[in-house]
């Protein structure tokens, strides 16, 4: 078997005006962000592309990306991360929810798997999902007066080593992206 990469188109990101390859979910997650700035008043500043993960798993390094991470303040509190996906949004909600409990010191409050039609919002610290479609993503404004009353707390420690296990295990399926290339 040839390790001959498939062409591909370029496209240029909406947020950062990089030119990224039109791979997997890519036409997905221009339109998510997209629709977070035009829609949702979030500010470009307010969304990270491509946010390093970095965990050890059984004694193993493994590094990953999330795809968006969102916050209501150029980046300093983390309010939302978002995995685009190609196809079924079902099939990404853990991958997401464990991201969401395993990035920061602290949960991130929200996790979203979206396809750049619809999305599925979810609580990371329950697990639970918390709407259907685009407009349950919440707004800036709404993310603000959220994270008012909200105390993020840290994700139990005792639980991280199952949380780091079930992130690889889902990310590890997704192989149709730009770090893979």
């Amino acid at each position: 078997m040839s390790n001959t990469i498939k062409p591909y188109t370029m496209l240029t990101d909406f947020v950062t005006g990089n030119d990224v390859p039109n791979i997997g979910a890519e036409e997905n997650r221009q339109a998510i962000e997209r629709f977070l700035v035009e829609r949702k008043g979030y500010l470009k500043e307010d969304i990270q592309i491509d946010v390093d993960i970095e965990m050890t798993v059984a004694g193993e390094s493994y590094r990953s990306q999330l795809d968006l991470v969102v916050s209501t303040d150029g980046g300093k509190t983390r309010f939302m991360a978002i995995r685009c996906a190609a196809g079924s949004l079902g099939s990404r909600e853990r991958e997401i929810v464990a991201a969401a409990r395993l990035l920061d010191d602290c949960l991130i409050p929200l996790a979203v798997v979206s396809d750049g039609k619809t999305a599925i919002v979810l609580d990371s610290a329950s697990g639970k999902k918390t709407g259907d479609g685009l407009d349950a993503i919440p707004s800036k404004k709404e993310a603000i007066k959220k994270l008012e009353s909200l105390e993020i707390q840290p994700f139990p420690l005792h639980r991280r080593e199952k949380e780091k296990l079930i992130f690889r295990t889902y990310d590890r399926d997704n192989v149709n992206v730009q770090r893979n290339i």
